[in-house]
């Protein structure tokens, strides 16, 4: 059974494996030294960002991290900045969920709309993606600081 919620205190290190699994996805290998505290500690205190996770038959399978923010366009808007899932999990809902779940946390705070972004070459994530969501044609550029 799938089942959808905040991740606790005992997800810690599967939480870790799975972040580090999307993190080596994207080629970011060598994280710095207390990347992984700082993000856990900063989704405990759930002031900016935000987890949940997905549990199949009680074992975390998959993660997703968002954040809201002020839009100039819209009431608050609600960025998903990372997903991932299992790769043994995959095809069993679990992404789907997830994105169900954010969406459903970002209308109950009245933000405008839900959005993320993936590499063109994710294929896999991007059949899902347009199932459950508008792609607008932006194309996102990024200055590494």
């Amino acid at each position: 059974m799938l089942t959808i919620g905040p991740l606790e205190p005992s997800d810690r290190a599967a939480w870790q494996e799975l972040f580090a699994g999307y993190n080596e996805f994207y080629g970011r290998t060598t994280m710095p030294d207390g990347f992984y505290d700082q993000a856990w500690t900063r989704f405990e205190q759930g002031d900016e960002l935000h987890a949940l996770g997905a549990r199949l038959d009680g074992r975390l399978v998959g993660i997703t991290h968002f954040l809201t923010h002020a839009s100039t366009t819209s009431p608050d808007v609600c960025y998903l900045q990372d997903l991932f899932t299992a790769p043994e999990a995959r095809g069993q809902g679990a992404a789907r969920a997830l994105i169900a779940a954010v969406t459903d946390w970002a209308k109950e705070r009245g933000c405008g709309r839900v959005y993320w972004s993936t590499h063109e070459t994710n294929e896999t994530a991007r059949r899902l993606y347009d199932q459950v969501a508008e792609n607008r044609g932006f194309i996102l550029y990024s200055i590494p600081l």
